[in-house]
C-alpha cells in the first residue's frame, strides 16, 4: 500500500556516564585518577533511498532510538561511540517538528542528508578534573541524556509532469501509453487513489518523469475527498498536462475548477507551465466538443493538444510538446518561504535561563546550560553536589532564587531533577 504521511517518535542516544576511579597498582602509592570520560550517544540521521517510493515503513515501526554511548571505565578506558540511527526515506521527503510544523529537513536527491538529532554529550571523567590543587577529584559528570521528538514526514512524488484533471479523464490511460507503467484503469470515477509514476522516453537517451495524479474534485483545495492528500504530489512538477474529459457534460467547467483549486491550494501553481490536453478524440462527443475547447484554451494564451489516450491518437506528438515546454520550464522553489531552509533552526542561547514559581515553596529553573549540567550530576556524591552549586552560583542563579523568595527547604525542579534548597 502507498504511504506518503507518517508520525514518528525519534530519539538520539543518551551519552555514556564518567568514572570515579583511581589506579591501584603495587608499589604506585600515587597513582592519581584514571576515570575516563562515557562515550557520545549516537545521532538520528535522515537519508535518501532512491529506491524507496514510499513511507510504508514508518506504519509499521513508529518508535526509533539511536544507541547509547558505553559508560567510562577504569584505566583512562573511554567508553563506546554510540551508534548512529540512519533512518531511510524516498527521495522528495519533507520532515517537521510535529508540534511545531517546523521544517527541519527536505530531502530530494540521492545524497540528501540531515542529522536531525545529535547524540547527547559524554560525561567527563575524574580524570578530566584533577588539577594542581585537586590532584584527587571526586568529580565526575552523568552523560547527556539523548534529545527526542515526534516528527512528521510528508511524500511529495518528484516527477518532471503532473497529470492532474477530474477523476475519469483518462489521465491513467495516457501514463500507460506514454510509459511502461501499469497503473489500474477502470470506467469509473476514483480508480486511481495513489500517484503513479511512469519513465517516458523522448528519443536519443533522453527521459522524463510523468505522475498520474488522482482525480481532483471540487472543494480538493480545503480537504474535500482526498484533495490535500493528492494535491501535495503536484507541488514538486515542472509542467502540468490538465487533461480534459472528451465524454464529459462540460469540459470547460471542469477546467476552470480545477485551475482553481490548485490555485486555492498554492498560488503558484498558477505559475507552472500547463498544457491543455483534451482527451477521448475516439468518441462522438469529444469530436464535437473540440473545436470549441481548442478555441476557448488558445483564446487562454495556453497551449492546446488533441488525443485519444485509447487508441494512442496524438499522444506521441503530446510527448514532444511537452518535453520542449519541460525544457524551458524553471526549476522548482521547494520551499514555502524564502527564508526557508532544509535545516535544524538554532538552539537558543544555552546562557539563558529563567526561574518560575510553580507554588508555594516549589520552584522550577528552566536554561538549556543547566539542564544539562542537572542531568549529568551524579549528586549521590558530596563533591559533585558541591559543584553543581558553585555552578549555580557562577550563572547567577542562586542569587536569582533569593531574590525571588526562595527559603530554606523549598523545593527547587531543574529538568528532571527535584532538588532541596539549603543555604550554606
Amino acid at each position: 500500500m502507498f504511504y506518503d504521511q507518517a508520525r514518528i517518535y525519534v530519539k538520539s542516544g543518551d551519552g555514556g556516564d564518567g568514572m570515579i576511579s583511581f589506579r591501584r597498582e603495587k608499589f604506585v602509592p600515587l597513582g592519581g585518577p584514571d576515570g575516563a570520560d562515557g562515550g557520545p550517544g549516537g545521532d538520528i540521521i535522515f537519508v535518501v533511498n532512491p529506491n524507496m517510493n514510499s513511507l510504508a515503513r514508518y506504519h509499521k515501526q513508529v518508535h526509533f532510538r539511536a544507541e547509547n554511548g558505553g559508560h567510562g571505565g577504569t584505566r583512562n578506558k573511554t567508553g563506546a561511540t554510540g551508534a548512529d540511527l540512519v533512518l531511510e526515506v524516498p527521495p522528495g521527503t519533507t520532515i517537521r517538528d510535529a508540534e511545531s510544523g517546523e521544517l527541519l529537513g527536505d530531502l530530494v536527491s540521492e545524497d540528501d542528508r540531515v542529522t536531525i538529532l545529535a547524540g547527547g554529550r559524554p560525561g567527563r571523567g575524574n580524570a578530566r578534573f584533577a588539577s594542581s590543587t585537586n590532584q584527587a577529584p571526586r568529580i565526575a559528570e552523568r552523560g547527556e541524556p539523548g534529545r527526542e521528538r515526534w516528527l512528521t514526514l510528508e511524500l511529495k512524488l518528484i516527477a518532471d509532469v503532473g497529470i492532474v484533471g477530474v477523476p475519469n479523464a483518462g489521465k491513467s490511460t495516457l501514463l500507460s501509453a506514454v510509459s511502461a507503467a501499469r497503473p489500474r484503469i477502470d470506467s469509473y470515477p476514483f480508480t486511481t487513489l495513489q500517484p503513479n509514476l511512469g519513465v517516458v522516453e523522448v528519443g536519443d537517451g533522453e527521459t522524463m518523469v510523468w505522475a498520474d495524479i488522482p482525480g481532483l474534485i471540487e472543494g480538493a483545495s480545503a480537504g474535500v475527498g482526498l484533495g490535500h492528500d493528492f494535491l501535495r504530489h503536484v507541488e514538486r512538477t515542472r509542467v502540468l498536462i490538465h487533461l480534459l474529459d472528451g465524454a464529459a457534460s462540460d469540459p470547460l467547467e471542469d477546467w476552470a475548477m480545477i485551475n482553481q483549486e490548485l490555485a486555492l491550494y498554492d498560488v503558484r501553481m498558477e505559475e507552472k507551465p500547463q498544457i491543455v490536453v483534451f482527451n477521448k478524440m475516439d468518441l462522438p462527443d469529444a469530436q464535437a466538443w473540440e473545436p470549441l475547447i481548442a478555441e476557448r484554451i488558445e483564446a487562454e494564451g495556453l497551449p492546446f493538444h488533441a488525443i485519444s489516450a485509447a487508441t494512442g491518437e496524438g499522444v506521441r506528438d503530446l510527448v514532444f510538446k511537452v518535453y520542449r515546454l519541460l525544457q524551458e520550464a524553471p526549476p522548482v522553489r521547494l520551499y514555502q518561504d524564502e527564508d526557508e531552509l532544509p535545516v535544524i533552526r538554532p538552539e537558543e542561547d544555552e546562557e539563558m535561563w529563567r526561574i518560575f514559581r510553580v507554588e508555594d515553596g516549589v520552584w522550577r529553573v528552566r536554561g538549556k546550560k543547566i539542564e544539562r549540567i542537572a542531568a549529568q550530576t551524579y549528586f549521590e556524591f558530596d563533591a559533585t553536589a558541591e559543584r553543581f552549586q558553585r555552578i549555580l552560583d557562577k550563572m547567577g542563579i542562586s542569587a536569582a532564587l533569593r531574590e525571588a523568595g526562595v527559603e530554606e527547604g523549598d523545593t527547587v525542579i531543574i529538568g528532571d531533577e527535584t532538588l532541596e534548597w539549603t543555604e550554606v
